[in-house]
């Protein structure tokens, strides 16, 4: 049964006013899922595989595109790289919005083509995984980020519905946000999360770069796990495997080229520190991340050592999702001092900074805002909004002069 996307407004906008729209994001987030559902009945679909020449649209591009009307679905389209010149010429002679819908899996190469020949005629949506109020059926929901980047004080004075999920938070994390993982039996999502990593290791990553020790990368994706929510350190990181520094640097390109893995920014007031402090890591879906570990059920979650990286990484990558269907995006960024004082994640949109510190505790208090003080008394010239603990705490609720905690399954 098809569960509405927040996307979808956006994606159908995007597509009243641009020739091209192209919807990126990993394998099995949905992507073609959401375009049929918006297009499919005035829509033809071509979806192309890295084997086969598909009606040969590799070898002849022109004469495939001549032989399907518009709106066209080009699905995967990084399979079939010589379309992008062809649809450029037609988009060029005719520039009608809505003509080709494309999906794509990989942020390198083909993508990056796409970017830089259909400049000012393309524009990009990335796809996530289920957000928790799309795998709750909440899709149509505006969500509660952009209210708090509009008015951050009315937003704290004003409580807001919460999801309550019949799953708790570990099965939550366990699963993670493929919607096929949010939606098996509890018995049957490690074959899918394993068969998902296999495949993405043994076919997706090789056709994208050069790894000759396929055995190696994924223990290294397994590392990656392991380390999610920590800055990165690549020496230390190659060292764990008898890798380069650079080769460390490489396979985790790869993984943010493949929507496996991404990075946040270090915030400073120094334009050179901010470029080059080191980044925070998360994989992308906290259940390749527990599969990845070998953790065999949600119940094990409560006395893992990962438990608070894992449930960051959730959090973070909710706040990714919805930011990246606001228009501006705000930008992101952690902070951190070299004596420990640290913010999990900066939102900042219009010069004002709002600050988020994740804690995978029902009752935070005072302390756990304690960077969010040191930030501000750092960048005293700045303006701070009120700051956000997110946690399975019971309601939204002050707990410092400036702060408050925000339940993690907020709407």
């Amino acid at each position: 049964m098809y569960k509405r996307r927040h996307a979808e407004g956006r994606l159908r906008r995007l597509a009243d006013h641009f020739p091209v729209v192209v919807v990126s994001g990993a394998r099995q987030v949905g992507k073609t899922t959401l375009v049929q559902h918006l297009f499919g009945a005035g829509a033809e679909l071509v979806a192309f595989d890295p084997a086969i020449d598909v009606e040969n649209a590799r070898q002849d591009p022109d004469l495939f595109l001549s032989n399907h009307r518009t709106p066209l679905i080009l699905d995967e389209i990084q399979y079939a790289p010589e379309l992008v010149a062809a649809i450029k010429r037609r988009v060029d002679a005719s520039p009608a919005p809505g003509q080709y819908i494309l999906t794509g899996s990989q942020q390198w190469s083909v993508l990056r083509s796409v970017a830089e020949s259909l400049a000012g005629r393309a524009v990009f949506l990335d796809l996530g995984g289920f957000t928790l109020a799309e795998a709750q059926g909440r899709g149509e929901a505006a969500g509660w980020l952009g209210a708090w980047l509009d008015d951050p004080g009315g937003f704290v004075q004003s409580p807001r519905a919460r999801l309550r999920p019949e799953r708790g938070p570990f099965e939550i994390l366990w699963r993670g946000a493929l919607p096929r993982a949010t939606e098996l039996d509890l018995d049957l999502v490690p074959d899918l999360l394993q068969a998902y990593l296999r495949t993405y290791v043994e076919r997706d990553a090789r056709l994208l770069a050069d790894v000759s020790d396929w055995q190696l990368f994924g223990r290294f994706f397994r590392l990656l796990g392991a380390l999610t929510a920590q800055e990165l350190n690549y020496s230390q990181l190659g060292r764990e495997l008898g890798l380069t520094p650079q080769t460390a640097r490489r396979w985790t390109d790869i993984l943010s080229a493949t929507y496996q893995w991404f990075e946040v920014p270090p915030y400073s007031g120094n334009t050179v520190k901010r470029v080059t402090g080191r980044p925070k890591g998360y994989v992308a879906d906290t259940g390749l991340a527990c599969i990845g570990q070998a953790i065999s059920a949600p119940r094990t979650l409560g006395a893992h050592p990962l438990l608070g990286a894992l449930f960051e990484t959730f959090v973070v990558g909710e706040v990714r999702k919805w930011a990246g269907l606001l228009s501006p995006q705000p930008r992101l960024h952690h902070w951190r001092t070299q004596a420990g004082a640290e913010v999990d994640l900066l939102v900042e949109l219009d010069g004002v900074f709002h600050p988020i510190e994740v804690k995978a505790a029902t009752q935070p208090s005072r302390r756990d805002t304690s960077g969010i003080s040191a930030f501000r008394k750092t960048y005293p010239h700045l303006t701070v909004a009120p700051g956000l603990v997110i946690c399975p705490c019971a309601a939204l609720h002050r707990i410092s002069d400036e702060d408050y905690a925000l339940p993690w399954d907020t709407l």
